[in-house]
């Protein structure tokens, strides 16, 4: 059962091993079957959906799998074939589609898979709609008439025109051939997108990572991996380094000196160059990992900074309730809802290499007068998460916050797909905050 009351849906779809359920065919083209009675039930019988995938090799079953489904519901589906979960919403969007549907595990290794839906709009589907296919899910499948079928049909250039609307997020004729920069595609969904935006656009692009088998996303590369990038940053000589997850909806960048800029550093790049622009950002959202030292700049930018549960959907719908512009993550989901209506890795990446020409700067001068705090975490492995609601632990808890004070914070977060308990102490003490994280590891593993 997933931390969100559902027996499928997790916060981010439904994701697991291949060939292990609930990611084998049979139970996928099922899901596509719910989906599509829930889509049909909900006035949208005969509606299009839009699927998409990431490289993996079981992508290809699976979306056959799940468009069975979807004709089995008397569902049209439009395929896009391997593309950027980012460019899935969009497709979703424009197409007036009834729903979009993602094909990925994203970060994960190659032998996991998921499926992840957009609603109409191109937006995260709501947890409603999610309860509502997983009650669909309880029925048996009930193939419409054969004249009701669903039809299948592949979108023709849609590579070609997802690229032309990252282009435009950014302002035309801006000098990217002044730009050298390295692409690590993480052998994802950004692999044919990615490294031509940037040379449609001008720059130098040096592409790393492009070559899927099937087999190779995320490994030893992309954002949950950007060493090797770091290094051929600094040895190219490059400008900046940017790097994707596998489905392409996170990003990480790296400066000229081979340092590492999160989600953290694009946030505050973005909301720099909003403001250069001349568009001020009263709000933005983040998570309850969002640094301290970004929350701090950002105040004294003006602007609020909002913290939410970790994951890109509930900064989504925080930013929907506060009609806040731009919001997002350190591990780099950053959204930016004036230009797409879900997490974009390019986009975002454009956004900084923008700044860095209009405001004539280069990477790690835009973020010089970011002092972030030093952030100490410890996992703590316990069979019942609900330890941290114990009267010791909650004691313990107080008596560190009340000795740290304005110093910093901390916080106690059980881990939403692990056992885990995550013991996290943030300030500019290293050493006062180890010893934070370590007496409340101990308090925790002693109550367990």
């Amino acid at each position: 059962m997933s931390g969100t009351g559902r027996k499928y849906f997790g916060t981010d779809g439904v994701r697991g091993q291949v060939g292990v359920a609930p990611m084998t065919p049979d139970f996928v083209m099922h899901l596509g079957w719910a989906i599509g009675k829930m889509l049909s039930d909900s006035g949208f019988a005969g509606d299009k959906v839009i699927i998409g995938k990431d490289t993996r090799i079981s992508g290809y079953m699976l979306e056959n799998a799940i468009a069975a489904g979807l004709s089995a519901a008397g569902m049209d589906a439009h395929l896009l074939g391997v593309m950027p979960t980012p460019g899935i919403a969009y497709f979703t969007r424009t197409f007036h589609a009834a729903a979009g549907i993602v094909v990925s595990a994203s970060h994960n290794v190659y032998s996991d898979n998921g499926i992840k839906v957009f609603a109409r709009g191109g937006i995260k589907l709501p947890d409603a709609a999610e309860q509502e296919i997983e009650r669909y899910l309880e029925l048996p499948m009930k193939v419409v008439e054969s004249a009701q079928l669903g039809k299948l049909y592949r979108i023709p250039e849609a590579r070609g025109r997802y690229i032309e609307f990252c282009k435009n997020a950014v302002m035309l004729g801006l000098p990217f051939e002044r730009l050298k920069i390295v692409v690590d595609c993480a052998n994802g969904a950004t692999y044919p997108i990615a490294p031509e935006v940037f040379r449609e656009l001008g720059a130098q692009v040096i592409v790393m990572n492009a070559e899927p088998n099937g087999c190779n996303i995320n490994a030893g590369a992309g954002s949950t991996a950007p060493e090797s990038l770091q290094r051929r940053v600094r040895d190219e000589q490059a400008d900046a380094g940017i790097a994707f997850d596998g489905d392409g909806d996170r990003v990480v960048m790296v400066d000229r000196n081979g340092r590492l800029r999160d989600g953290d550093a694009i946030l505050y790049i973005i909301a720099k160059y909003r403001a250069f622009k001349g568009e001020q950002l009263n709000n933005i959202v983040g998570t309850k990992m969002t640094n301290l030292g970004l929350e701090r700049a950002l105040n004294n930018m003006g602007i609020v900074l909002h913290r939410t549960d970790v994951g890109d959907r509930y900064v989504l719908e925080c930013m929907q309730e506060i009609d806040a512009r731009v919001g997002g993550e350190n591990s780099g989901h950053i959204i930016c809802l004036d230009r797409n209506s879900t997490g974009d890795g390019i986009i975002a990446a454009l956004q900084v290499l923008a700044a860095m020409l209009e405001m004539e700067q280069p990477l790690h001068q835009l973020v010089a007068d970011l002092h972030m705090a030093v952030q100490i975490m410890k996992n703590v492995e316990v069979a019942d998460k609900s330890v941290v609601n114990k009267p010791a632990v909650q004691q313990a808890l107080q008596q560190a916050t009340e000795k740290l004070g304005d110093a910093g914070r901390i916080l106690l977060r059980p881990s939403g797909t692990e056992p885990k308990i995550r013991v996290m102490a943030e300030g500019h003490d290293e050493a006062r905050l180890h010893a934070i994280v370590e007496k409340l590891a101990a308090v925790i593993s002693r109550e367990e």
